[in-house]
């Protein structure tokens, strides 16, 4: 940690800087002294990155930045604040704390944070940004968290752990793919807290997920803006009973959709009618958690068909977790062809073409409020012209 960072002046050039090009900046002499053009653009770069992600940090003064790929594989703000209402008890640990966003979360609802970081480094700028940010309640830890709690004393009320993939490829992962592995010490968690809470990318299948864990009470899938950010994992040692699954979505409204995991076997009900009134199309959350049919039952809507992921009913329902878009008109395609001046962004869901080629195929110039909908029904497949009415 270059504490020459911190100087007023350099403070004051980045603040001023913040939109320039930290290309230029890197490969320019240096502009202070004892601090290379490299760790300049290094902090120019990572504050920006900052600006929507963690704006508690971008706001504050003085905050000591870690490399932009810490900032990038970090929790934002808004996923670090949900998680943690999860928190449980007075006493939490933090086994891979890395730059201490959801340390700092945990912190505002726990009485005592250990924030363990193995990087010497990235601990010593935490634990800086932890007393800017008056978090007096937060211990840093330069160590390997999972090593240390195998000699602490103390009983934790919540144990949070990130693991890192150690591969970084898009095939299907496991557990115990990760650094740490935490099928490989579930039992020292469960040993040493109340509730263990695992964090993983949305990428981890849950069924693949189930089978490598136990005493699972609750899966939490979190999406911002129709992005799956996070699959939270809550553990708890004394747990008896069935899963729960929750869905949500975090964008200007919360919304949020939890249901007993039996409840996935509920039987599809398929509409015998072509779709009227207002389309429903969900948000990943829902998607993920695989409650397809389940959908439909609890918000009192048709499926249009089994395998196109979209619903419909005659009446608005504004709770639902996703985009709704008011239908206008149904379209076959050979209806389409002779359309003129077809304007609507292109959504496509069970339909063996692509959006890009359907552009291009039918003319369709892009328009910010109107949507063109390409899938399945039982009778077929169409085009359905709508009007977007809720967003993300």
């Amino acid at each position: 940690m270059n504490v020459n960072i911190l100087n007023n002046e350099v403070q004051e050039y980045i603040n001023k800087h913040i939109n320039a090009d930290v290309n230029k900046i890197a490969l320019a002499k240096p502009l202070f002294k004892n601090i290379s053009s490299a760790e300049l653009a290094g902090q120019i770069a990572a504050k920006k990155k900052s600006t929507n992600k963690l704006p508690t940090w971008f706001k504050s003064k003085n905050i000591y930045y870690p490399p932009l790929l810490s900032i990038e594989q970090c929790s934002s703000e808004i996923t670090a604040k949900y998680k943690a209402n999860l928190a449980i008890g007075s006493l939490l640990i933090d086994l891979t704390a890395g730059f201490g966003v959801d340390s700092f979360f945990f912190s505002n609802k726990i009485d005592k944070v250990y924030s363990c970081e193995i990087n010497e480094e990235l601990a010593a700028l935490s634990n800086h940004n932890a007393k800017i940010l008056s978090s007096n309640n937060i211990e840093v830890l330069a160590t390997d968290g999972v090593e240390y709690l195998k000699t602490a004393k103390a009983h934790f009320g919540t144990i949070y752990i990130d693991p890192a993939r150690r591969s970084h490829s898009n095939k299907v992962f496991k557990l115990k793919d990760c650094t740490p592995d935490v099928t490989a010490h579930l039992d020292l968690f469960l040993e040493k807290a109340q509730r263990i809470i695992i964090k993983t990318a949305p990428l981890l299948d849950i069924s693949a997920g189930l089978s490598e864990l136990k005493n699972v009470s609750e899966i939490h899938i979190v999406s911002v803006k129709n992005e799956c950010k996070e699959l939270l994992w809550v553990i708890d040692k004394n747990f008896v009973g069935e899963i729960k699954i929750v869905c949500v979505t975090l964008n200007e409204t919360d919304k949020t959709f939890s249901f007993p995991i039996s409840d996935l076997q509920v039987k599809p009900k398929i509409a015998t009618t072509e779709p009227t009134g207002y389309l429903y199309e969900p948000d990943v959350a829902l998607l993920k958690s695989g409650a397809f049919n389940l959908i439909a039952e609890k918000f009192r809507l048709q499926k249009i068909h089994q395998q196109s992921q979209l619903y419909f009913s005659t009446k608005i329902k504004s709770d639902f977790l996703g985009r709704i878009f008011q239908i206008e008109s149904l379209m076959s395609l050979n209806e389409l062809k002779k359309e003129k001046s077809l304007k609507g962004n292109v959504i496509v869901r069970n339909f063996p073409e692509r959006a890009e080629n359907l552009v291009k195929k039918y003319k369709i110039s892009s328009n910010h409020d109107d949507f063109i909908i390409f899938t399945q029904t039982n009778n077929g497949y169409l085009a359905i012209k709508t009007k977007i009415i809720q967003h993300y």
